[in-house]
């Protein structure tokens, strides 16, 4: 019988996310509010995770999920998540960046708006029974600058609804290119020139130690007097008591942010200005946004529970639910070969190579590198997987190369893995047969063709008689029964390699009596 993933819903969200779990095959609860302590004491018994921003899923959760394998965010931050603990873990972390994503650059416009005709001030002194008809000047927005610091995805968008308003728009961002910029109509500059060029400033930028307070007060100098900023964005990406200095000298004719330092914020530098509009984090606050991205968190971690999809995870490659069934077979061998390799490899490895031939050069390469590594990481630890293998191989400082051929060689298909250690490069390489059974077809230069699954002995003997007659007696005599029998070799007379796969785990007195039979090498054990 077939256990289905078990989720928990732990904040408040569209009950038909709920519905979708169910459809696709996981059983869920939904149970939220709770304090840390019983979210600890709970955990354990779930596979996901789905939050918004209520939930803090911090070290301690982790620790006590030993379950737990994927955690969503139905919304775009992800401040309230341990990524490096989960990533540790091996817990894949994913959120929703494009189901808010109109409705956030809605809000920026509104802000933008509602600075430019200065309309809360004026709505509160009319509702207070005053007609301060003279009391406030607007400015068009029609023919002014904007400066978009950030022109992602919600960037894109406020610059699309600008760009409608008969703005100019000036970007800045390091990842925007050329041809993006000409193809969303802006002007790409450095950040220097849109400050000094724009007259309303709105920021769409993860909170990063590149991107904070990158309004500095430094860099509130150089702006154009009179600027007014806006940030439905991320605290923390302005100093906020230079803003509020800003302010009061006039340099900064009015700012409007969705988004503080400190969330809630109860206090602020900037609360009580009379050109300051604030709103208490309200960016994805629409009916349309909170239903787009509760769905989106619960197809994406049923995607993956049940058919091994990743879509939008922040700690490991993308993998849609349509690959992972292609990219199965060819990450099982991946993860083998990597397995293989970092059991026979002696001393410190300083490097990994991972190459792609044929049909797997047209794969998806990071699902593949992240299979290698963790099957070669296993070395090191025993909870080791796709998601915090490639952490480890940082850690310890492995410097990993993905090599994509085009040529197709003697295989349709073929991985090859090769470590650099103490003691020279070490080289493995597999392929499938009939296009779902991975094979290893090389090994240390020889060429040798194996099912690499189970308890397996791996033995470097003199090319010599007798010596086969030797090793199965050897096991015979030990109650050992051999499942498969695989033999390689450079020439005759040579050096061999000889793999054979067995029904139960070798004794240690088993191996040391391997090693002992004459023309022996090296004997090694091997676990799949």
């Amino acid at each position: 019988m077939t256990i289905k993933p078990k989720v928990l819903i732990s904040d408040k969200m569209d009950p038909n996310a709920a519905k979708i779990f169910e459809e696709r095959g996981c059983d869920v609860d939904v149970i939220t509010g709770e304090t840390p302590e019983q979210l600890i004491a709970r955990i354990g018994d779930y596979d996901g995770l789905a939050i918004r921003s209520a939930t803090k899923v911090t070290k301690a959760v982790l620790d006590a999920a030993t379950n737990l394998k994927v955690v969503g965010r139905a919304g775009i931050g992800v401040d309230n998540v341990d990524i490096p603990a989960a990533s540790a873990k091996g817990v894949v972390v994913m959120n929703t960046p494009f189901g808010n994503s109109i409705t956030t650059a809605e809000h920026a416009i509104a802000l933008l708006f509602a600075l430019a005709r200065q309309i809360p001030e004026a709505n509160a002194q009319t509702q207070d029974g005053k007609w301060p008809k003279n009391d406030f000047m607007g400015v068009e927005v029609t023919g002014k600058t904007l400066g978009l610091i950030g022109a992602g995805n919600i960037g894109s968008i406020v610059a699309s609804r600008a760009l409608g308003l008969k703005m100019k728009v000036v970007a800045y961002d390091p990842f925007l290119t050329p041809e993006r910029a000409v193809e969303i109509g802006v002007e790409k500059a450095d950040l220097e020139t849109l400050l000094a060029k724009a007259d309303f400033i709105t920021l769409h930028t993860p909170l990063t130690e590149e991107t904070r307070n990158i309004l500095s007060a430094d860099n509130l100098a150089r702006t154009k007097k009179g600027v007014r900023i806006v940030n439905c964005a991320r605290g923390g990406l302005i100093d906020e008591a230079a803003l509020a200095e800003g302010l009061r000298s006039g340099h900064v004719a009015g700012a409007a942010l969705d988004v503080f330092q400190t969330e809630p914020a109860r206090e602020s530098p900037l609360f009580g200005l009379p050109n300051f509009i604030c709103t208490p984090h309200l960016g994805a606050s629409t009916t349309e946004a909170q239903v787009n991205v509760a769905l989106q968190v619960a197809q994406q971690m049923a995607d993956y529970l049940v058919n091994g999809g990743v879509t939008n995870a922040l700690n490991m490659p993308s993998l849609s639910a349509e690959e992972a069934p292609k990219l199965k077979p060819y990450m099982k061998l991946a993860e083998s070969l990597g397995s293989l390799v970092g059991q026979l490899a002696r001393g410190n490895l300083t490097q990994i190579s991972i190459e792609r031939e044929g049909a797997a050069a047209e794969l998806s390469g990071k699902p593949i590198e992240g299979a290698v590594l963790a099957g070669l990481m296993r070395r090191y630890s025993d909870t080791v997987n796709m998601v915090n293998a490639p952490f480890l191989a940082k850690e310890r400082g492995l410097d990993i190369r993905s090599i994509r051929h085009e040529k197709e060689g003697a295989y349709n298909t073929l991985i090859r893995v090769t470590v650099a250690t103490s003691q020279g490069d070490r080289s493995v390489a597999g392929t499938l047969f009939g296009a779902n059974a991975p094979r290893l077809v090389e090994i240390f230069g020889v060429g040798i063709e194996a099912e690499l699954a189970g308890h397996m002995l791996y033995i470097v003997n003199e090319d010599a008689p007798g010596f086969i007659g030797r090793i199965g007696s050897l096991l015979g005599d030990n109650g050992i029964n051999i499942g498969t029998f695989h033999l390689g070799r450079r020439e005759a007379g040579g050096e061999a390699i000889l793999l054979l796969s067995v029904d139960q785990p070798i004794p240690p007195e088993v191996v040391k009596a391997a090693c002992a039979l004459e023309g022996v090498k090296v004997v090694t054990p091997l676990e799949f």
